[in-house]
């Protein structure tokens, strides 16, 4: 833990103009970056008095070595350059509003021949429309239920598509109407594309004429005397009406707007977000984030001294910052607007440089944004709903992770006094060796920052295979993989095997310009096993003359905690929250090992089988298996897709179905082997199938 005052710049160097300054600790790496009107008046405020500063403004200064600055000409161009540097940097002590990919939404693949509407979560994809995003997957699904007796649209899978198209017969959802069965030929590609464009018309908002278009065909089947068809439109009209009654008007006028509430208290903060397009509520989502603890800086005739106005600053250009670069690297992707900057942006309260961060949003949209507080009408009573969301989002939060703050800061004090560190491990990075009997040996490392998981710096390795019984094999593979990480390091750091600190330039990437993830060790390096391993690992680190990280050991039997050259292991009460936060460590490299292990044991035994098929080189097994996606759905296939992929015959064809396993030989006919596969046995393909989600999923 430094002391402010060893790298606190002179007063009379730091200018008053307008800048973007950043906080680096003592390997280089940038933990926090802020923006001020007047870099001299806000620096000068983070050493003036560390005592009184917020707990998590305190921690970071004193976790960080220098300070540096860079002066802009307005503040535009100070929000703009703080985003981007949040967003490269990723500093630790920054509130992140990262967009959720936890959120379900309603996908539409409108780069397919014939788009699928699906429950989707993830990236967002060049040429598929998003709608939503919703707070539960079976609104979604429920939305879709009524919708699909009007707009009889394909929700299937690929493969379900393909094989219902083999066997020229549609699923159940045709046989109901509530799909039109473009797999057996009952619409044009062009017919249904047609259905899904007014499908997507309806969820954009374009309501009123769809309902009218349908109630005139209705009359004119009613005069037509054609009451079947009359009936049928009339049911559809009532489907879309429940349909609309769950999206109720909330702005009479239209209104394209986003509504943004807090609830804070003294360690984190609940936001709010309800996209509200043609009047209606198209999309909710939320965040909980741990307050950063901003020294704030407050004009002298303002009376709000609150952090809500920074709050309110810091989510407008993440968030929106974020949407923007989205449609930047994903050019084409359309989420039906609920992610778009809308033409206004209803606050709380507005930020202190309100003017300056409506003018960034306007440059954001490409035309003119309104960054207002409402103060009456249906816009303030929509605004209190949001809050009292954002209130029970915070106290929900609360009650599933009572003390979460608190609970990692103690439990990484905990460790630090358990193991005698000379300061709290802020990172801590685990190995694990994953191998059957000494086959397919392959090893994980997983990162905690601040006691969570940091997933972007995960790594696996390939370890070559040696032989011996699997305990001596654990210990030299641990070896290995700690020194390959820790070369990696000596490398990144451009400071030869010292292990010493290294200069900020030193942590970044001369062709990228960004941070090398493995620039700088971790506090408290964890391996899966107990003496020995520690011993090995403890014995590559001196031999690099790394001296700088503590290595401990967590054995399962006992979780025991064993240290390098201790007869004893450390035992840490089994309720206690630093044991946890080790246990989490452990076991999430447990899980990726297991992982990595899996996807390799499966390609080799795919490799293997497809060796025995004479004439069948390296490169055609590889064109087999990326035309398929699977060795399961290469099983299934017949003949005469096999031999669609190029260069490979019949007689191959059959002969990788043989050591595949699968029911064709020689001697069977062509059009028997696509019948058996495609219409055959249901239970052994129900098997294969859960084989292969299986093997995803882990």
């Amino acid at each position: 833990m430094s002391d402010p005052a060893t790298y606190r710049p002179a007063t009379g160097t730091i200018p008053v103009e307008p800048g973007v300054y950043k906080f680096r600790d003592p390997h280089g790496r940038v933990i926090y970056v802020g923006k001020a009107k007047s870099l001299r008046s806000r620096l000068n405020s983070y050493f003036a008095d560390v005592a009184s500063l917020h707990p998590r403004t305190r921690q970071m200064v004193t976790t960080a070595a220098s300070v540096e600055w860079t002066v802009v000409t307005t503040e535009v161009e100070a929000l703009q350059l703080e985003y981007n540097w949040i967003k490269e940097f990723d500093p630790r002590f920054n509130v992140r509003y990262r967009d959720d990919k936890t959120y379900p939404m309603l996908a539409v693949t409108m780069n397919e021949e014939y788009p699928r509407l699906f429950v989707y979560r993830g990236p967002r994809r060049k040429g598929v429309r998003y709608f939503g995003p919703y707070a539960h997957a079976w609104a979604i699904r429920e939305t879709l239920d009524l919708l699909l007796r009007v707009f009889p649209a394909r929700t299937c899978s690929t493969g379900v598509f393909k094989r219902h198209n083999q066997i020229g017969r549609p699923c159940l959802l045709g046989y109901i109407d509530k799909c039109s069965a473009p797999c057996v030929g009952r619409v044009s590609a062009d017919e249904h594309r047609k259905t899904v464009e007014d499908f997507c018309d309806f969820l954009s908002g374009k309501t009123d004429k769809l309902v009218r278009q349908i109630e005139k065909q209705m009359q004119e089947a009613s005069d037509d005397l054609d009451f079947e068809t009359a009936a049928r439109l009339r049911d559809d009209v009532g489907a879309l009406r429940r349909a609309l009654e769950k999206q109720a008007v909330v702005l009479g006028d239209g209104t394209d707007a986003d509504l943004v509430a807090f609830a804070t208290d003294a360690l984190e903060a609940a936001v709010q977000v309800f996209h509200v397009r043609g009047g209606r509520v198209r999309g909710q989502r939320g965040w909980v984030v741990e307050k950063a603890g901003e020294v704030i800086e407050v004009d002298a005739d303002s009376t709000d001294r609150s952090d809500l106005p920074a709050l309110v600053e810091q989510f407008l250009t993440q968030f929106y910052g974020e949407q923007a670069s989205l449609s930047m690297q994903t050019p084409g992707v359309d989420d039906g607007g609920a992610n778009a900057v809308p033409r206004e942006v209803l606050v709380p309260v507005l930020p202190a440089n309100a003017d300056e961060v409506q003018q960034w949003l306007t440059r954001l949209r490409g035309s003119n944004v309104q960054l207002r507080v409402p103060q009456r009408g249906d816009k303030k009573a929509l605004a209190e709903t949001v809050e009292r969301n954002a209130k029970e989002a915070l106290q929900q939060h609360k009650l599933k992770r009572a003390g979460d703050f608190t609970s990692r800061s103690a439990a990484l004090q905990g460790i630090q006094e358990a193991l005698d560190l000379d300061s709290a491990p802020l990172r801590i990075e685990c190995i694990d060796i994953s191998h059957v009997q000494g086959t397919d040996v392959v090893a994980s490392l997983v990162v905690f920052e601040d006691g969570l998981p940091r997933k972007s710096d995960y790594r696996h390795y390939a370890i070559k295979e040696a032989a011996g019984d699997g305990h001596s094999d654990d210990v030299a593979s641990i070896a290995e993989v700690t020194r390959r990480r820790f070369l990696r390091h000596s490398s990144d750091a451009g400071a030869g095997a010292s292990g010493g600190d290294l200069a900020p330039e030193a942590a970044l990437d001369p062709q990228t310009g960004r941070p090398r993830r493995f620039a700088y060790p971790p506090n408290l390096f964890v391996v899966d096993g107990g003496a020995p391993q520690v011993a090995a690992a403890a014995e590559v680190l001196d031999e690099l003359g790394v001296t700088d990280v503590a290595v401990v050991g967590l054995a399962k039997r006992l979780e025991e905690v064993w240290v390098p050259g201790e007869a004893d292991p450390v035992i840490l009460p089994r309720t206690s929250e630093s044991l946890y936060l080790l246990q989490r460590v452990r076991d999430e490299a447990h899980r990726f090992a297991i992982t990595f292990h899996r996807s390799k044991r499966s390609r080799r035994m795919t490799a293997s089988a497809l060796d025995s098929v004479r004439g069948l080189g390296e490169t055609r097994r590889t064109a087999l298996v990326s035309h398929f996606g699977s060795v399961a759905k290469l099983k299934q296939a017949s003949v005469a897709e096999i031999i669609e992929v190029p260069g490979i015959g019949e007689m191959t064809a059959k002969a990788v179905l043989v050591a595949l396993g699968g029911e064709s030989g020689s001697d069977t006919p062509d059009t028997v082997v696509g019948d058996d596969v495609t219409g055959g046995n249901a239970v052994d393909r129900g098997r294969q199938d859960t084989t292969s989600t299986e093997q995803g999923v882990s």
